[in-house]
């Protein structure tokens, strides 16, 4: 049986749900994200990318060279309000679908030729959630995975494209090599190196020659390159960790704010694996310098999900990672190795008045919500939290606001 595998990406997601909202924004340069300086553009308008901006540069790069641009600081509420409506439209119309981020999707239409047509039917399912949603979308639908990816990206903005069978290669050839999926600023560099500016050049390249520039993954984009690598959809994501972090408006040294923060992140995390009915097994923090030099530690623990075993690791860590006693720009918290369990009462350590209290804790914290209740070690770091269920089975949505 032929595959025929569908790939679906909402346009310029955050920025389209904006306008959406607010409907004088259409046709306006308009940049979604941080609004700080040291805030990141998470999502821009076709009318700011011709000055130059993309997402993941700084703001403050992208108002300089698009000074019209409106700025908007963005809410994750809303868009992962709109992406469960494209989620459920999607889940009422294909057999197996993969939810690849907040606003990709992949979908398995094999056999569905036989009786339909299955650029037909993606073509009447992209028309519903257009029509449903109100969001442009655009697909791209071929034998595999990797090639109706990229050519979704060549059907943008607001359009659809297929690849017929046995047209892979020659569909692939005179793009870019930065089309090709995992091929990063590095990548490019070593492949750049080496004279390699299309695709087609890699198709006439040795797979050995690859693997030896560019190690195992110089193996998988050789392959991509021939539109041959085929990966599995993956319906459910299993999520084996969660970080948290927090950049600083102002890099700091007051170290009161900064162990407020941490214990805040450790405490609602360990919260997180309760109410998923999860446990942790390996702790790690994150510490970057105002130089931007990142260091990290992590712990083996017991499997937990208690606060008073998490926090003070979590802590103890952060203790012996800051070392340079320079001003600090960012921290983060993750707890990994995470499996399916419940918390094993310690007979020695743990009291029954404790854990009535993160009973009680966590009753309150599900009915009113992650930060309607904390610790006093806790208070002033009000905004960490806030995870919309990580157990979900659904990729993480990146934050609007989200800093370097």
């Amino acid at each position: 049986m032929q595959n025929n595998i569908l790939h679906l990406d909402l346009d310029t997601f955050f920025v389209s749900c904006e306008r959406l909202i607010d409907s004088r924004l259409k046709n306006k340069p308009l940049l979604v994200g941080g609004t700080g300086d040291r805030g990141v553009v998470a999502a821009c308008s076709y009318e700011t990318r011709m000055f130059g901006v993309h997402s993941g540069m700084s703001m403050k790069v992208a108002r300089r060279l698009c000074p019209e641009a409106i700025v908007i600081r963005g809410n994750a509420s809303i868009y992962t309000k709109f992406s469960h409506q494209i989620t459920e439209i999607i889940k009422e119309k294909v057999p197996v679908f993969e939810k690849a981020s907040v606003d990709e999707f992949y979908a398995d239409l094999s056999g569905m030729d036989k009786f339909y047509g299955c650029y037909k039917y993606a073509s009447e399912l992209r028309q519903k959630i257009i029509k449903d949603s109100g969001l442009p979308i655009s697909f791209g639908l071929s034998a595999n995975k990797i090639v109706s990816k990229v050519a979704t990206g060549e059907a943008k903005p607001n359009n659809q494209l297929q690849i017929d069978s046995g047209f892979e290669k020659d569909f692939l050839a005179p793009l870019s090599i930065r089309k090709i999926p995992s091929v990063g600023e590095k990548t490019y560099q070593v492949l750049r190196g080496l004279g390699v500016d299309k695709i087609s050049v890699i198709q006439q390249m040795p797979l050995e020659m690859m693997i030896s520039a560019l190690g195992k993954n110089g193996r998988t984009i050789w392959k991509r390159a021939h539109g041959i690598d085929n990966p599995p959809l993956v319906p459910f994501y299993e999520r084996k960790s969660l970080s948290t972090d927090r950049t600083f408006g102002k890099d700091t040294i007051d170290m009161v704010k900064l162990r407020t923060t941490i214990f805040a992140m450790a405490e609602n995390l360990a919260f997180q694996l309760r109410k998923g009915d999860k446990l942790a097994g390996t702790l790690s923090v994150k510490i970057r310098y105002s130089d931007f030099n990142t260091y990290s530690k992590q712990v083996k623990i017991p499997y937990s999900s208690a606060d008073h075993v998490i926090i003070p690791k979590v802590l103890e860590l952060f203790e012996k990672l800051y070392e340079r006693r320079l001003l600090i720009r960012l921290v983060g918290v993750k707890i990994s190795d995470i499996v399916t369990g419940n918390y094993q009462i310690n007979l020695f350590d743990d009291t029954e008045e404790m854990l009535s209290l993160y009973n009680a804790m966590d009753t309150i914290r599900n009915r009113y919500g992650d930060l309607s209740i904390m610790r006093a070690s806790a208070m002033g770091a009000k905004t960490i939290g806030r995870f919309d269920n990580p157990f979900n089975g659904e990729p993480p949505i990146l934050l609007a606001h989200r800093n370097q």
